[in-house]
């Protein structure tokens, strides 16, 4: 079972964002651009625990504990190749624009990172800096608004918080964030994901 988003997308909307992206698909597999999907998520004491099962009388647990936690904005393409960045602060759109900034001067070619619509990447003094940045080369593309399935991003985060880490590393707040920055330090290297072409349909 997943989590779906409980609003609904503009059909008509859906449909010309979606050929727009397999568009940029298309001229990335080429090599013309690099498209980079951009999201933030979180990593906290309270571990992740979607499902489980347990033999009768048997108890099987995750020893939890509240207090902390770690935010994780990255971006990543179907290649593996990611940028990230961790902080035990809030990530807010000033967070989101001094990323995009850095980015913005190491990039090769014409990069575009496609994002949600959460108000940090729309927000008023984000849109301020995108005229910079597309002079730069970098472009921001806003995915069709309730569309988490189109955010390869996601896909990240269900790997780190399923498979990566490991139930010890939740016990004390530096071996969990130490766990984090290594497992995404490891992205593209040790640590990959097989994504699926991307479905036009």
């Amino acid at each position: 079972m997943r989590k779906r988003p409980k609003g609904k997308c503009n059909e008509e909307l859906y449909v010309s964002k979606k050929l727009d992206l397999q568009e940029l698909e298309t001229l990335e597999s080429m090599g013309l651009i690099d498209l980079f999907y951009g999201d933030e998520s979180h990593v906290s004491s309270e571990g992740y625990v979607p499902y489980g099962w347990q033999f009768p009388d048997e108890e099987v647990a995750v020893y939890v504990e509240k207090g902390y936690k770690t935010n994780i904005f990255a971006m990543i393409n179907r290649s593996n190749v990611c940028h990230w960045k961790t902080t035990e602060q809030n990530i807010n759109s000033e967070f989101v624009i001094n990323f995009l900034e850095d980015l913005s001067f190491k990039i090769q070619k014409k990069t575009v990172v496609a994002l949600d619509n959460a108000s940090v990447h729309r927000s008023k003094l984000l849109k301020q800096n995108i005229e910079n940045w597309e002079q730069r080369g970098l472009f921001i593309f806003y995915l069709p608004p309730y569309s988490p399935h189109l955010n390869i991003a996601e896909t990240l985060w269900r790997k780190l918080k399923t498979e990566w880490l490991y139930h010890e590393d939740y016990l004390e707040k530096d071996t969990l964030f130490y766990s984090v920055n290594r497992c995404m330090a490891n992205v593209g290297k040790h640590l990959n994901i097989r994504f699926s072409q991307f479905n036009a349909k």
